[in-house]
């Protein structure tokens, strides 16, 4: 037999020469082959094994290289087919050398898939049945074992004729299995393994019942006993393939190893399934071998064993975890999974430990026998390395597995007793949010929200890291896209595509990451209720940065990202297609805030209310919870609504004036009605105007939802959220009042009808007036409150409501104006600070100035407003001054004073409407005090109240414009209040100064603001007063004996003003006296030289200074300037000051220099600014620049200093003229501090 043939020559001449060709390539270049020669060499027992391995090895390269080739061959006889098969199955006796076994194998595998014939294949598994039946010894089985083998693998279709047909040959297969030869049990189980492994697991579902549980019995005693590496692979890689089986599972699981361990006798004799069923359920789960046969592998050095080890294990507990987690549990295999899991970065091993893991945790024994504890470290050191691979997998299925011990601890047993472990797992778990997958990201931000149990929290609380998880989360917010409205429209769309989708990905994630904000939020709550964990007792003095790490540094952090982060984000993608669960889970978080920062919650909830949260939780009710759907989020945007109400009214201005009982009475309400109010805002209005039934209960029923629907308008509007347009509100708030009332059954609630006025109020302008039954309606409801005080509304437009009906503003207007200026005082009063007081008490000189130039405030203006639309409110005002307690009153006289000081388009009669009512109040003041000095009578209250009417009268005086008819002629009510002016001046006691002022001021205006033919009578009745000269020679002499150096002390001031409303009076009188000729009763005496002293050393006392009718025309002004402009800038810069200026300039231009006059006042502008400047000072500034501008002066200015006066004169803008804001028309008076000069004292004459 030469290299290039196989051919016997001892036996090829017999042969026919049909069984012989050349067989290989087309080009002819083949191997000749003399298929009888081959047959007869493997036959023959004189044949050297290495000549039939040559032979065989030719043969399957032929079958290899040249397909078809030996088929077509051997079809020229069946016969020769089959014998050629039997002399391969044959070699088993003939042949012992395994390699030569191995070639005859595969040969044979090689031409039965050559020859295709079903007949073949049965054959050969009749001849291989045969001869394990012939056979004496179990040791014999192992050639066939191995045909076997390789047959399965090559012809993997002929597994399932196998288990259905040859079910003897299988009991053979399980027999090997108890035979003590490893070789033989592995051969033997490498065929089990194929056919389990056969494709679709057809075969496996066929094996009979009772082989199927013998093998699974014998494959355990195997693996238990199993020494040779490849017994314990093929072992192995058979359990992986029966642990996929349920049936299997059962078996395997339901087997003690006293039963695995029983004789071959037990086992062969055991043939019937269902008595070996009962047995299997009867043993205790308690001593099965599997776990421990699976606990060993875990601890094998073999990686791969490891693996398959622990997917065994998982895939045992996918079939019934609850079944089949307490055996592995007892058997201690938590524990060697958590060793492997810290001793091995393999993918495959670390994912399968995480599952069977994840699996073991559905059962309580795990946490009962403190698995978590023990393998706690060991996992977060295993996730620090897997979030570092790049198997995303594995990184979600390890954060899986903590997040299920997070949440399945028992509370009594703490994971992280101490701050480090906490730190640790919190590290790991910001690793796992900040993932680039968001699939891994969600996982990590569930394990976050796990982690927020207040179990799980160290002591001391690491406030700190808390922040950072928060601040993780909140941060990949950015990465989330922006969803575009036709995306959102196809939301359903997305959410089929799978959870792989973008879109599907990142409403994943918004969601788990909602869950987590919720349960820090709530964590921090039950951290505020344990005082310990609030003050974090246990925290180490040393620890820097003490105040970074705090329950108040978290709840800060949560409610920063809450309102920057957050809020924004959900409102974005809900905006066109708002989830319910999103918004459940929104509305919890928004809620929350309430009570974690409750001194930040009044801001917070204000910001809620005017970004319109009413109308977006109303709105999202209305869509989404319609018809009792989604209840969870119905009760979240209830909770959240009630919370923000009555954040709003119990945090409130108390002037809004809701009471303790108020508040608890509007919580009721929206309680019981909140949660009912699932329809949209429009149908409102429907529901406001409908006729309810009867009221069964007082906060609940149809009247209970519509007081609920007002409360909400009304505190959604009072933060500027229009839930309804105002001609809708006003109309149905309208008919629900009349409705109450014809209904009468019971009282509206005091809380539901401040709300019904607040709506009517606001929304008055957009409405018809209200006449008639609407009106006594209104009246009605106000009447029947017992205090109208908790009805009022500190808001101009109740104001205005309750004055823009004479009905309602003649009962009730003198209430709502006492209520609002009692208000506005107490809004002062809190705003006044120490250092206020303080400066007002180093500023006692110049406070009656500073009080003129101080700008009104918004409350005093709203009142002014309110007067110039309603006039009767004047005689109201008037009536409070005169009757009402001494604060209250001035309050009064102050909004008076503001409105006619402040009239730039002053009506002429209204001095006539004035007129009147100020003489009847002066009639009877000076009737209640007949008898007693007045101020000193035994009515207090008149005392009080004369002179505010004083004050008013000259005010009133002041304002009167020039062209006035009542300046024409001294008669009538002019007269008369002259009259009694006079008559109450001269018996006031010389120390009253209150009222002496204003009292002296009116007669002194009164004479020089009248032309002088129309005085003649005045003049007669006031030298005839003799109580009046008494009044006014006291005064003098008291200032002659008593002058000391000048005093910037209240007292003093107002003596300096009283002494210089004498000398005005007095210059007047004597001035109209020598007109008049008329006759002088009684004499008065004045000390020059007292009065020049004053002049001359008193030049810091402006006041004195203006008050010398003859200063501008004297020869000495001059010197009066030099010394004003040496007393300091606040003197220099005084309005008073600057007018004095002015008018010096106007009239005489000789006596001021451009320099250094004038060149002193604008460096002095310059240093303070314009903007510094009171509104009266500007003005005066205004007036002496536009003087300068029109003046001719002895030392014309340089260009450069014109310059600077025009970029004053910028810097001052444009001249204001709103009427609340400036002074009138050029009037005939000018006040300066206490006392008002009449500007006609000051004219200059010629010569």
């Amino acid at each position: 037999m030469s290299r290039g043939e196989i051919v016997y020559d001892k036996i090829h001449f017999r042969h026919d020469p049909k069984w012989s060709s050349r067989l290989g390539p087309a080009d002819g270049d083949g191997l000749l082959v003399c298929v009888a020669c081959v047959i007869e060499m493997i036959e023959s027992e004189e044949v050297a094994s290495v000549r039939k391995s040559f032979a065989l090895s030719g043969i399957s390269g032929v079958l290899k290289c040249s397909p078809g080739a030996l088929r077509e061959l051997l079809r020229q006889d069946h016969g020769v087919s089959m014998r050629f098969i039997t002399s391969l199955l044959g070699m088993h006796h003939t042949v012992e050398d395994p390699a030569t076994l191995e070639k005859g194998h595969q040969v044979l595998v090689k031409l039965l898939l050559e020859l295709q014939s079903e007949v073949s294949f049965r054959f050969v598994l009749d001849e291989i049945h045969k001869q394990l039946s012939d056979q004496l010894s179990v040791k014999g089985f192992l050639p066939t074992f191995n045909l076997l083998g390789t047959l399965l693998e090559a012809v993997p279709s002929v597994a399932h004729s196998l288990v259905t047909q040859y079910v003897p040959l299988l009991e053979h297969l399980c027999s090997a299995l108890l035979y003590p030869d490893d070789a033989l049990k592995a051969s033997s189980l490498h065929v089990w393994l194929k056919l389990y492994g056969t494709a679709g697991g057809s075969a496996a579902q066929s094996v009979p019942i009772a082989i199927r549980d013998r093998v699974c019995i014998l494959l355990l005693q195997t693996l238990a006993n199993a020494g040779s590496p490849q017994l314990v692979n093929n072992c192995v890689g058979l359990l992986w393939l029966l642990v996929q089986l349920r049936e299997t599972v059962s078996v395997l699981m339901n087997s003690p190893d006293n039963q695995v361990m029983c004789n071959e006798n037990q086992i062969i004799h055991t043939n019937n399934s269902q008595i070996l069923s009962q047995n299997q359920e009867q043993q205790s789960l308690d001593h099965c071998l599997l776990p421990l046969i699976l606990k060993q592998l875990l601890l094998s050095g073999d990686e791969m064993l490891q693996v398959t080890s622990a997917k065994c294990i998982a895939s045992v507990l996918v079939h019934s975890p609850s079944q089949y987690s307490t055996p592995f549990i007892k058997a201690d295999v938590p524990e060697f999974l958590f060793d492997r899991l810290a001793s091995t970065n393999n993918e495959v091993l670390l994912w399968s430990a995480y599952s069977c893991l994840v699996l073991l945790t559905e059962d309580p024994l795990f946490f009962t026998q403190c698995h978590s504890v023990y393998g706690i470290e060991s996992l977060v050191r295993s996730l620090e390395e897997t979030l570092r691979l790049s198997n995303l997998e594995v990184q979600k299925q390890g954060l899986l597995l903590l997040t299920q011990i997070l949440e399945r601890q028992p509370p009594n047993v703490r994971l992280f007793p101490s701050g480090p472990g906490f730190v640790a797992v919190s590290e790991a778990v910001i690793a796992g949010v900040s993932s680039s997958c968001m699939l891994v990201a969600t996982q990590g931000a569930s394990a976050a929200s796990a982690l927020f149990r207040l179990d799980h929290q160290s002591r001391p609380v690491q406030y700190r890291e808390l922040e950072k998880l928060v601040e993780a989360i909140t941060n990949r917010f950015s990465e989330l896209p922006l969803l575009s409205p036709s995306h959102l429209r196809s939301n359903r769309s997305l959410k089929r595509s799978g959870p792989n989708c973008q879109a599907s990905r990142s409403e994943g994630f918004l969601l788990q990451a909602l869950v987590c904000f919720q349960a820090a939020c709530r964590l921090a709550e039950e951290c505020a209720s344990e005082p310990v964990l609030k003050e974090n007792t246990f925290t180490a003095p040393s620890k820097q940065s003490h105040a970074q790490d705090s329950l108040e540094s978290l709840c800060y952090c949560l409610l920063h990202c809450c309102d920057s982060i957050w809020i924004p984000t959900i409102i974005r993608m809900c905006e066109h297609a708002p989830s319910a669960q999103i918004l459940q889970y929104f509305y919890f978080i928004l809620s929350s805030q309430f009570t974690l920062l409750p001194s930040l919650m009044p801001v917070f909830a204000n910001k809620l209310a005017s970004s319109g949260f009413y109308r977006l939780a109303l709105e999202n009710k209305g869509i989404l919870c319609a018809g009792n759907r989604n209840p969870k989020l119905n009760a979240s945007c209830c909770g959240f609504l009630q919370k923000l109400s009555m954040c709003l009214l119990s945090k409130s201005d108390p002037a809004s004036g809701f009471y303790k009982y108020d508040v608890e009475e509007v919580e009721n309400l929206l309680l019981y009605n909140l949660p009912s109010l699932c329809c949209r805002l429009s149908d409102w209005p429907s529901l406001l105007c409908e006729a309810p039934g009867l009221q069964l209960c007082e906060y609940k029923g149809q009247r209970a939802t519509q007081y609920c629907l007002v409360i909400v308008l009304h505190l959604a509007l009072q933060q500027g959220d229009r839930l309804l347009p105002d001609q809708i509100v006003f109309s149905s708030v309208l008919w629900m009042l009349c409705s109450v009332q014809e209904q009468g059954s019971c009282a509206l609630p005091r809380s539901v009808l401040r709300s019904a006025l607040y709506l009517l109020a606001m929304t008055q302008d957009k409405s018809r007036n209200l006449n008639g039954a609407p009106l006594n309606c209104i009246s009605k409801a106000l009447s029947s409150c017992q205090s109208f005080s908790s009805l009022y509304i500190h808001h101009p437009a109740f104001l205005h409501f309750i004055c823009r009906y004479p009905e309602l503003a003649e009962k009730f207007g003198p209430l709502v104006l006492e209520l609002w200026l009692t208000k506005q005082a107490q809004h002062t009063d809190e705003g006044q600070t120490m250092a206020d007081i303080q400066e007002k008490g180093e500023k006692i000189k110049s406070h009656a100035d500073e009080r003129q130039d101080k700008v009104p405030d918004t409350e005093t203006m709203e009142l002014v407003t309110l007067i110039e639309k309603y006039p009767a409110v004047i005689v109201t005002l008037l009536d409070m001054i005169c009757t009402r307690e001494a604060p209250l009153a001035e309050r009064a006289l102050g909004v008076l004073e503001v409105f006619l000081r402040g009239q730039s388009d002053y009506e002429v009669d209204l001095c006539a409407q004035l007129g009147p009512a100020l003489l009847q109040a002066l009639q009877r003041l000076s009737v209640e005090n007949v008898g007693h000095g007045l101020g000193q009578g035994r009515n207090e209250q008149a005392g009080n109240s004369l002179p505010l009417v004083l004050r008013l009268l000259c005010v009133t005086q002041a304002s009167d414009p020039p062209s006035s008819s009542s300046y024409s002629k001294m008669d009538g009510v002019h007269f008369k209040l002259l009259y009694h002016v006079s008559n109450i001046a001269g018996r006031l006691k010389p120390t009253n100064k209150e009222s002496l002022l204003p009292a002296l001021s009116y007669l002194y205006c009164c004479l020089s603001m009248s032309p002088a033919y129309c005085t003649d009578r005045a003049v007669s009745m006031l030298l005839s007063n003799s109580g009046l000269m008494n009044q006014l020679q006291t005064v003098l002499s008291s200032s002659s004996s008593t002058y000391t150096a000048p005093s910037l002390s209240p007292s003093a001031c107002s003596f300096s003003a009283l002494l210089c409303y004498i000398h005005l009076l007095l210059s007047s009188l004597i001035t109209l006296q020598r007109v008049h000729s008329a006759q002088v009763h009684k004499s008065i005496s004045w000390s020059l030289d007292t009065a020049v002293q004053r002049l001359l050393l008193q030049k810091r006392n402006t006041d004195d200074l203006l008050l010398a009718k003859y200063v501008v025309c004297q020869p000495w002004s001059r010197f009066l300037l030099y010394f004003l402009l040496s007393s300091g800038e606040s003197c220099l810069l005084h309005p008073a000051i600057l007018r004095l200026i002015t008018l010096l300039l106007q009239h005489s231009s000789t006596v001021v220099l451009w320099e250094p006059d004038l060149l002193q006042v604008m460096e002095a502008v310059e240093r303070r600014g314009v903007k510094e400047f009171s509104q009266e000072a500007a003005q005066a500034l205004r007036l002496l620049l536009t003087q300068i501008q029109n003046s001719v002066l002895q030392t014309p200015p340089t260009e450069e200093h014109k310059q600077r006066a025009r970029t004053m004169m910028e810097a001052l803008g444009p001249h204001a003229t709103s009427k609340s804001c400036t002074p009138c028309q050029p009037s005939k008076i000018l006040r300066v501090g206490d006392v008002s000069i009449c500007l006609s004292d000051f004219t200059l004459k010629a010569g």
